[in-house]
């Protein structure tokens, strides 16, 4: 388990009303669950993992919420693990990357980041077919739906909201001196790489033509440039309330999940998709975006702004810097549904039904059109 001291702290107990702890069930359990061969991961699994045993049986379950990597909690005896590895189907280029969040993991450990603890990567496709790796299994409470938030008081709420916004903070000042991460990634230029990016994505994994994308497209392209020299820190690029294990005596967050996306670069990113995947009660356009829906609506976690004032208490950002960042969020989150979508499509998609991403891109284009527009970040609960 996570070492709890190592993240911002809540006070009391995590429950819903009737006192059961909250957090995502196994989606199946099976000798082969989808996506996984145990016969040939027991022998790679036993000749290598720490603690494992080269002849006991392994048991493996996917686990219920995830919509890009693949995750499985895999067992043997009273041992636990968790596997990852990309999803089926259809791959965009240089996402999904094992590696890199191997590689993360391993550098976070010295720091004051809460993070599970990797044991091993596999890049060996004969085991299982693709890369993947095994890391710590960390007990603890996951929001990841408005049910699982039905039972919490206005109070615990408001602690929730204050340990996201602190632990973000915590990630984005960690000194990566040592670590093996300070030469990580390219930071100069992030904004401008990443708009191209997710451009050139785009063409790669759509499935209809969204003309305001190309017009998103335009202008980013005319403003990232403005903040190249801006200061950077560790990017997680995926960091919502759902991708945070929370202890459930006292909020403390046990470990940050779903590093495939980190570099160094800006970090007015991370909070900028915060931002878009908080929701409000008032939301139209982000309801299409089916992804922690209703997470953040009940009293006590606050609307967008008080989480943005929340962070720029402790590291400020101006509105332009912001605004950049929100739109290519957007645009980011756009490719990567309509990505989701495509799976589904193929029949490949594992994990919740993908259906319902089939007006996602079109709604987060639209928001990042309207925030170009210059309505901010009131453009995402419009």
């Amino acid at each position: 388990m996570a070492d709890e001291g190592r993240g911002p702290v809540g006070d009391g107990p995590l429950h819903t009303e009737s006192g059961t702890k909250i957090g995502p069930a196994p989606a199946s359990v099976g000798v082969d669950p989808p996506g996984l061969s145990l016969d040939r991961l027991a022998t790679y699994l036993g000749e290598r993992l720490p603690d494992a045993d080269p002849v006991a049986p392994w048991h493996a379950e996917l686990l219920a919420g995830g919509r890009s990597n693949l995750t499985y909690r895999i067992s043997q005896g009273a041992g636990s693990w968790v596997l990852r590895r990309p999803p089926l189907g259809h791959v965009m280029p240089k996402a999904h990357d094992m590696a890199r969040e191997y590689r993360v993991l391993r550098g976070l450990e010295p720091t004051a980041v809460p993070s599970a603890r990797p044991y091993l990567l596999c890049e060996d496709r004969s085991v299982i077919g693709t890369p993947f790796l095994v890391m710590e299994h960390v007990d603890g409470v996951v929001l990841s739906s408005a049910a699982d938030c039905a039972g919490l008081s206005v109070e615990r709420a408001a602690v929730i909201t204050d340990v996201l916004v602190r632990t973000l903070a915590t990630l984005h000042d960690a000194d990566l001196t040592g670590t093996g991460l300070e030469t990580f990634g390219q930071p100069a230029g992030y904004l401008s790489r990443q708009a191209a990016l997710w451009t050139a994505q785009w063409e790669r994994t759509k499935v209809r033509d969204l003309p305001g994308f190309d017009r998103l497209g335009r202008w980013l392209a005319a403003r990232t440039d403005a903040f190249a020299d801006r200061a950077w820190a560790l990017v997680h690029g995926d960091y919502r309330l759902d991708n945070l294990i929370l202890a459930p005596d006292t909020a403390r967050v046990r470990a940050v999940l779903d590093w495939e996306m980190a570099t160094r670069g800006d970090p007015v990113c991370d909070v900028a998709l915060l931002l878009v995947y908080w929701t409000e009660p008032g939301d139209t356009l982000r309801r299409h975006v089916p992804v922690a829906l209703g997470v953040t609506d009940r009293p006590g976690f606050g609307d967008r702004a008080a989480v943005l004032r929340a962070y720029t208490a402790i590291r400020p950002v101006d509105r332009d810097h912001l605004d950049v960042c929100l739109a290519l969020t957007c645009l980011k989150l756009a490719v990567i549904m309509e990505s989701i979508y495509f799976r589904h499509l193929q029949g490949k998609h594992m994990g919740s039904d993908a259906a319902d991403m089939a007006g996602a891109a079109a709604a987060l284009v639209e928001m990042g059109l309207r925030v170009a527009d210059g309505q901010g970040v009131a453009a995402l609960g419009s």
